[in-house]
């Protein structure tokens, strides 16, 4: 059975960015301070490293009770029973990455206009990564996208919409006004020499607490 997900705060690790000596710290410490999704990024390692880290990771994720979905890497997320994986615009397409994983699941698409959005919707995706919002310094091929822009394609499709893209505790409760469903982040909160802090100022200031 699929599982249902809390898309508020996703966090996006980066072993470059973060403050830990390990990934595996820094997604426990974050857990703590209220994230609910973790999504594993590795480009640089070998399959054999990313799978030695996705496991590890999954014990964590898996005590905490908190969705682990990994990026790119549908084997990897098949070898170790992660919830899900996420496909950038360049990646395999949705079906078959669906056809790979079945129905139990989750498939989340990056887009980033209201027609990509739509198609990765209609191709069965289950939720959508959509950026850049705020600007962002961890990838180099982004499209920006204002939020008025943001707000038409939530408006667009009818699953969650997560906006990524220079997220910081500054300029999150600016998402509010779009509808989107969460906010994905990374060195607002991996960056950070207090973790878990940064992730609950985040999430509170998300909710408007």
């Amino acid at each position: 059975m699929k599982p249902e997900i809390d898309y508020t705060l996703y966090l996006c690790t980066d072993r470059e960015l973060m403050t830990t000596d390990t990934i595996e710290e820094s997604v426990e410490l974050a857990i703590k301070g209220g994230i609910t999704v973790v999504q594993l990024r590795e480009k640089n390692s070998t399959s054999r490293e990313f799978y030695k880290l996705a496991h590890g990771v999954k014990e964590i994720t898996d005590a905490y009770e908190i969705p682990l979905i990994i990026n790119d890497r549908i084997d990897i997320a098949m070898a170790v029973g992660a919830d899900g994986v996420h496909l950038g615009q360049k990646d395999m397409p949705i079906q078959a990455a669906r056809n790979l994983l079945g129905s139990d699941k989750i498939v989340g698409a990056t887009a980033n206009t209201v027609e990509a959005a739509v198609e990765a919707w209609k191709n069965g995706a289950d939720y959508l990564g959509v950026g850049d919002v705020f600007g962002t310094s961890t990838k180099a091929d982004t499209t920006h996208i204002t939020l008025e822009e943001l707000k038409k394609i939530r408006l667009a499709v009818q699953i969650p919409v997560v906006a990524i893209g220079g997220v910081n505790a500054e300029n999150i409760s600016l998402l509010r006004e779009t509808g989107v469903e969460g906010a994905a982040v990374i060195s607002a909160i991996v960056g950070q020499k207090d973790i878990t802090a940064a992730a609950e100022t985040l999430i509170a200031n998300f909710r408007g607490a």
